[in-house]
Order: C-alpha cells, then sequence, then structure tokens
C-alpha cells in the first residue's frame, strides 16, 4: 500500500489567536473561581454567634426602613395640625419615596467600589440624619427635607443589608437570613399605621416619636456593624466581578459612577413620580404640567437607556447589561416587582376596608390586619428555611403567585356584612404569599459571584420599589374616581360632593342614617375594585416566577471552572454560553 507524502495530505492546524483565546477564557474562569472559593472559605469561618447579632443588627434597620414608609400615613392628620400645611399632604410620602427611588442604583454602584461595611454605615448616618430632622421639624418645609434625606439613606440601607449576608452567612443559609431581613422589613411595613397611631395618640410622645424611635435603633445596628462585620479580600472581590475598581484613581471611580446615566435617570424618576402624585388630585390628567412630565419622563428614561446600551465599557455603567441578561436577575426583579407593588397595595387599602366598612380606628384595623402580619412573617422565615433544605427557590415563587393571587382575588368579594371566618381567611392567604415571595425575588441575587450581588441586588429592589411607588398612585385614581362614580349611583347629587370630602373616619359621625348605608356600600365597591390592581399585580409576577432558573443555591459559585460536555466546554454561569475546547495539535511523523 502506497503511503500518501505529506505534500498530499491538509493538516488544518489550530489558529493560535483562537487557542490562546478559550485558553484565556478558561484561566481567567480559573482564577474567578478560586477568588470565590476563597471568599466563600472565609465566611465558612465566621462564628455563628457574630453571625446571629448581624442578622439581627440587619433585621433591626429593615424593620425600621419598613416602619418609615408607612408610619407616617397615621400621623399625617396631627402634623398638618401643626405645620398648617395641608397643601404638603402628598409631598410627607412622597418625598422619601422619590429620593428612596431615584438613588437606589447609585448605592448599587458605590457598594461596587467602597468598602461594603463603611458605605452601609454612611446610608445609616444618611436614615438616621434625615429622622432626626423629622423628628425635631418646626415647620412643613424642614419636615418635607427629612423625609427627603431619609429616603436617601433608606434606599443605601436595604440594599446594603442584602450585600452584608452575602458576606456574612455561608450561601447554603443565605436564605433563611434573606426570608428574617425581609419579614423585618414587611413587619414594619405592616406594623407602621399601628404605631403611628400609638405615637401620635399619646399627648407625652406625640407624632415626632414616628421618627425620634429610629435613632437608639439605628444606633444599636451601627455599634454592632462597626464591631462585628470584618470583609475580607477586598481586592480579591473586585478580582471576581467585570466592574473590578480595586485599583483606580479617584477620577476612574468617578467616571465608574455614570454620570451621564445619573443626570438622566434621576430626573427621569423624579418626573415620572411627581407627574403620578399630582395626577388626578391637585391637577386633571389631561392638564399640561402633567403631560410635559409624561413627556420629560419618556425622554430621560429612553436616554437613559441609550446610555446604558452604548457605553462600551460596562464598568462604566449604572446597570451592567451583563448582570441585568442574567436570568435570576431580571426574572427576579419582575417577579418583585409585581409582589412587592401588590403588597403595598393590599397593605394600604386593607386597613382602609377596616376603617370604613367596620368603623375600626386606626390602631384596632392594625389589630385586624394581623392574620397579614402573622402568615407573612411565618411564611417568610419557613420559605428561607426551606429553601435552605431543598436548595431551590423558584418553586416557590410559583406557590407565591398561586397564594398571593388566591388571596387577594378572594378580598375581591368582601361585602358590607361579611363575618371574620372570610377576611381572616383570605388575609392568611395572601399574606403567606407575600411572605414567600418577598425573600424570593431577593435570594436570586444572593447566587450571583460575591462582587456581583451589590448591583444585583440594587436592580432588584429598584425595580420593586419604583412598581410600588408606581402602582399606589395608579390604586389611589382607581379608588378615588371608582368612590365618586359610586356616590353618584347610590348617593342623592346634592349630597355625593359634600360625602366625596369626607374623610374615612368622618362618614359614620356626619352622615344621615338614610344615606349611611348606602355610603357604605359605595365605598365598599370602590375598595374591592381597587383589591383588583393587587390581583393584577400578583397574577403578572407569574411571568418572572416562570422565567426563573431552577438553580440551586447550593451549587458552586456562577464563576467557577468550565465544565467538560459533549458539545465542547460550558459555563455554567450563562444560560447558554459555550466555550468550544481548542484542538489538540496533530503531530507530524
Amino acid at each position: 500500500m502506497e503511503m500518501p507524502n505529506e505534500s498530499s495530505v491538509k493538516i488544518e492546524r489550530p489558529k493560535a489567536p483562537e487557542s490562546t483565546d478559550v485558553l484565556s477564557q478558561q484561566c481567567n474562569l480559573q482564577q474567578d473561581s478560586l477568588s470565590n472559593r476563597e471568599l466563600e472559605s472565609d465566611v465558612q469561618h465566621v462564628n455563628k454567634f457574630k453571625i446571629a447579632l448581624i442578622i439581627f443588627a440587619l433585621a433591626m434597620l429593615m424593620f425600621l426602613l419598613g416602619l418609615d414608609s408607612t408610619i407616617v400615613s397615621t400621623a399625617i392628620p396631627r402634623i398638618t395640625d401643626q405645620f398648617h400645611a395641608i397643601g404638603d399632604v402628598g409631598w410627607y410620602a412622597s418625598a422619601y419615596m422619590l429620593t428612596f427611588c431615584a438613588l437606589q442604583l447609585i448605592w448599587g454602584k458605590l457598594y461596587t467600589f467602597l468598602s461594603p461595611k463603611w458605605t452601609y454605615l454612611g446610608a445609616l448616618f444618611i436614615f438616621e440624619l434625615g429622622s432626626l430632622i423629622c423628628g425635631v421639624a418646626p415647620s412643613s418645609v424642614v419636615f418635607i427635607t427629612g423625609r427627603a434625606i431619609a429616603g436617601a439613606g433608606s434606599g443605601g440601607g436595604s440594599a446594603g443589608s442584602f450585600l452584608l449576608v452575602a458576606h456574612s452567612v455561608p450561601q447554603k443559609y443565605r436564605p433563611i437570613m434573606v426570608g428574617i431581613i425581609s419579614s423585618a422589613f414587611g413587619l414594619g411595613s405592616i406594623a407602621g399605621p399601628l404605631l403611628g397611631g400609638a405615637f401620635t395618640d399619646n399627648s407625652r410622645l406625640t407624632w415626632r416619636w414616628c421618627f425620634y424611635i429610629n435613632l437608639p435603633l439605628g444606633f444599636v445596628t451601627a455599634v454592632v456593624i462597626l464591631l462585628f462585620i470584618q470583609i475580607k479580600n477586598k481586592d480579591k472581590i473586585n478580582a471576581t466581578s467585570s466592574t473590578s475598581s480595586s485599583n483606580l484613581s479617584v477620577r476612574g471611580q468617578i467616571k465608574q459612577m455614570d454620570l451621564p446615566g445619573t443626570v438622566l435617570l434621576v430626573p427621569g424618576i423624579v418626573c415620572l413620580l411627581l407627574a403620578l402624585q399630582w395626577g388626578g388630585t391637585k391637577k386633571e390628567w389631561n392638564d399640561g404640567s402633567i403631560i410635559a412630565l409624561f413627556v420629560l419622563t419618556g425622554i430621560l428614561l429612553i436616554g437613559f437607556i441609550t446610555v446604558q446600551i452604548l457605553t462600551k465599557d460596562q464598568a462604566n455603567v449604572t446597570i451592567p447589561l451583563h448582570v441585568f441578561r442574567k436570568r435570576n436577575v431580571w426574572a427576579s426583579a419582575l417577579f418583585g416587582a409585581g409582589v412587592l407593588a401588590s403588597f403595598f397595595t393590599m397593605l394600604y387599602y386593607i386597613p382602609i376596608w377596616f376603617q370604613a366598612i367596620k368603623d375600626a380606628s386606626a390602631i384596632k384595623s392594625g389589630i385586624m390586619t394581623l392574620p397579614t402580619i402573622i402568615s407573612f412573617v411565618v411564611a417568610s422565615t419557613l420559605g428561607g428555611t426551606l429553601t435552605s433544605i431543598t436548595g431551590y427557590y423558584a418553586p416557590f415563587a410559583m406557590l407565591t403567585v398561586i397564594l398571593m393571587s388566591t388571596g387577594t382575588g378572594l378580598l375581591t368579594t368582601l361585602q358590607v356584612h361579611t363575618g371574620a371566618g372570610k377576611w381572616i381567611g383570605y388575609q392568611i392567604l395572601f399574606g403567606a404569599g407575600s411572605g414567600l415571595g418577598i425573600q424570593c425575588s431577593l435570594t436570586g441575587a444572593q447566587t450571583l459571584p460575591i462582587a456581583d450581588v451589590p448591583i444585583g441586588t440594587a436592580i432588584i429592589l429598584f425595580f420593586e420599589n419604583l412598581t410600588g411607588a408606581v402602582m399606589l398612585s395608579v390604586a389611589e385614581n382607581v379608588f378615588t374616581n371608582r368612590l365618586v362614580h359610586n356616590l353618584r349611583v347610590y348617593v342623592p347629587d346634592a349630597e355625593a360632593g359634600i360625602v366625596s370630602k369626607m374623610g374615612v373616619t368622618e362618614i359614620r359621625d356626619r352622615l344621615p342614617r338614610k344615606l349611611y348605608a348606602s355610603v357604605l356600600v359605595a365605598y365598599n365597591a370602590a375598595l374591592t375594585h381597587t383589591f383588583y390592581v393587587g390581583l393584577g399585580l400578583a397574577c403578572a409576577a407569574a411571568v418572572g416566577a416562570v422565567c426563573m432558573r431552577w438553580d440551586s443555591v447550593e451549587n458552586r459559585h456562577p464563576r467557577e471552572p468550565p465544565y467538560e460536555s459533549s458539545k465542547g466546554v460550558q459555563s455554567p454561569e450563562g444560560d447558554h454560553e459555550k466555550i468550544e475546547p481548542a484542538p489538540e495539535p496533530m503531530s507530524q511523523s
């Protein structure tokens, strides 16, 4: 047999550049994996007693942040009595939400290249300063300023709490801890109106203690974090991130703050929330100023998105696309936005139903929401525990949608004479679903490489809180418009205008008995119609739940070395990212 000579055989050798690129990618992944393993090793050796203290401190601050978001609702009447500024009422809540939402993503960037510990303490200081200003405020303007400052600090405090969990707790147990601090936030949100009413009605404490309470409890949190949080290997943390800035100059770090994006994002959020705050209340929706605000919102947010997409160096953007594109991030953000917006909508209007329909006082209505509170806390903690045991959180997201949509759907069926058995049971379903969901959305961010946890958490919280603020305004307009419509149907025209201007608690005392029953029917119909907003949001969360990856929280860190498969070398990081192995060079013999 004639052997072919070398010239008759075409030997295709691998191209050196491609082989080098593949090997380089593999080496980078291995280096990232080593850094992540070292970081996880540091976390594994944290003293359990210290972990307990840290989680207690973080949960305490999250309770205060939840409290601050709702406590002002029952204190507003007394505040306006003292400041004689009824026209500023809308700003007492919106000033807090404006700065909270607008600065949320900026805090995420700060946590990526500054010390998480000191950034967290800085956010806590800003929150405490705002609370102090509110407590001592001599005028409405000073009070609003304090609310805005407190909102700015709370945005950093909420994102930082979940980040410090990632730095302090082994990954397997993070879902439990996320569940605990999430339930603390929900508990504070639910307890806010109750405590606000208690402080306001107490002549010794007055409404100012709604804000003074933050000072000693926040101080305890600061002391614990200062003494017990030790974040080692800051360089290793930065090494695992594509947005590393450990070796950058001050100018380089300022560049990474994405000033062009910030200049577009913050005014865009402010314009949106102002339009929703004023539209339908202070001004008609077709008013020129409201239309202008919406147009500005669109222009600014489109500009922000354009900057994020066109900027080549993703280290210099507010929302790095490589983080946002992860299914665990955008699906969790979508899921969490529906869950949290539904939760806040129902949380705001269920007590109003008790006060208007069941003639409950502010404190009694808070007591009547205990089924929601208890089921929320139990489900949030239990969900985190079960996630740690099973290793999966996506199934509980699906269960959240089922429980929450069922509970809110049943709450839309409430009637004037509905008994306690039904409204207790309906609240339990709603609270259990909310508790499961509020921890599921943030558990997804805990599975990211530890350097991406800050921005991943900030993205999820941003979408959750922005959607919550927007949908509260939507629900308010639905309730107001529906109530006016119902009063025209159930009450004579001569009385409808008077009734619509009455407070919820005034209708029983000031209305003639012949009108009272009809007004209750009108109020009940308006409130249950508003509950459909919460129902729609709970159902919309199903989209995010379905899209979540069924990744185990016990899996290796995402940036581990690629593993071999029949189709080449795959990186577990991406959904479908594949790296073809370099072909072995053929020997010539």
